[in-house]
């Protein structure tokens, strides 16, 4: 009760956290997966934002850009629970030569990776989210620019499909061209804060570790599909200003997933 308490609080006293969220509530529509007529996937604004919620499983997802203080101490936690994530990174991070050992260790260790965009474009407006702020020939050439980054590691396109939008914020333009590319356009499950691990003090959304674990495990008790199929999306590092790293509590987190039974697997896994 104190964890359901503790996750509507933290909704309460910033009801603008995510304006995407508040968009997702209605999710656009509930389809048959291609290649599996049983296997059911949630999509909004034509991205894919939930997995089978009839199975036990689900993904967590990292994404990244200019930090990667929590790569190793993720890479080790995941590898002690041997436990598969998947990571979408910008060519930013790719080109990166500081962060080149960490992604080669998380590509041996067979975690998925993926594209993120190549200098983490805006795509649409915060507020009129239609409003285009990127031409079509703009989106293709980062999109492509991040996928030659990509390439350098062995990382092929048809291995890497998947692509999560910068910002997590995207709109149906966005993901047709996205498909017309020849890839899936992604985006976490609303319904918890975990995106939120980014947040610093001195922002009004900002977020403790412990409400985001806690709207986490609210989500997981309060829901009869609990996080099936949930794509759990946190950020592989976050500016120093927040001391407060969520990855430092992500043993608690894998091991209370594991405890309910569910399959921790990589995107291409899940949907």
């Amino acid at each position: 009760m104190l964890i359901v308490w503790l996750c509507l609080l933290c909704w309460t006293i910033a009801p603008g956290i995510d304006n995407w969220v508040k968009d997702a509530v209605r999710v656009a529509d509930v389809a048959r997966n291609d290649t599996n007529p049983e296997k059911y996937i949630a999509r909004h604004r034509g991205a894919i934002i939930r997995g089978d919620t009839t199975a036990r499983r689900l993904a967590i997802v990292f994404t990244g850009d200019e930090y990667a203080d929590g790569g190793e101490p993720i890479r080790q936690k995941l590898a002690h629970h041997r436990v598969a994530a998947s990571f979408f990174l910008t060519g930013r991070f790719y080109r990166n030569p500081v962060f080149q050992p960490l992604i080669r260790s998380l590509k041996k260790d067979g975690h998925y990776l993926g594209a993120h965009s190549d200098a983490h474009l805006l795509y649409c407006d915060w507020t009129k989210r239609d409003s285009l702020l990127v031409t079509q020939t703009q989106f293709c050439n980062d999109l492509e620019q991040n996928y030659a980054a990509m390439q350098s590691y062995g990382i092929r396109k048809q291995d890497a499909r998947f692509f999560l939008p910068p910002y997590e914020w995207y709109n149906d333009t966005i993901a047709a061209w996205t498909k017309t590319a020849g890839f899936q356009l992604i985006n976490y499950t609303p319904g918890t804060l975990s995106h939120a691990d980014y947040t610093t003090p001195d922002l009004k959304n900002y977020r403790s570790s412990r409400a985001i674990l806690a709207s986490i495990y609210a989500q997981e008790q309060r829901h009869p599909t609990g996080l099936n199929g949930f794509i759990l999306l946190f950020h592989i590092g976050t500016h120093p200003a927040r001391t407060d790293k969520l990855y430092a509590h992500l043993d608690e987190l894998l091991v209370y997933l594991q405890q309910k039974k569910y399959r921790l697997v990589r995107v291409n896994e899940l949907i």
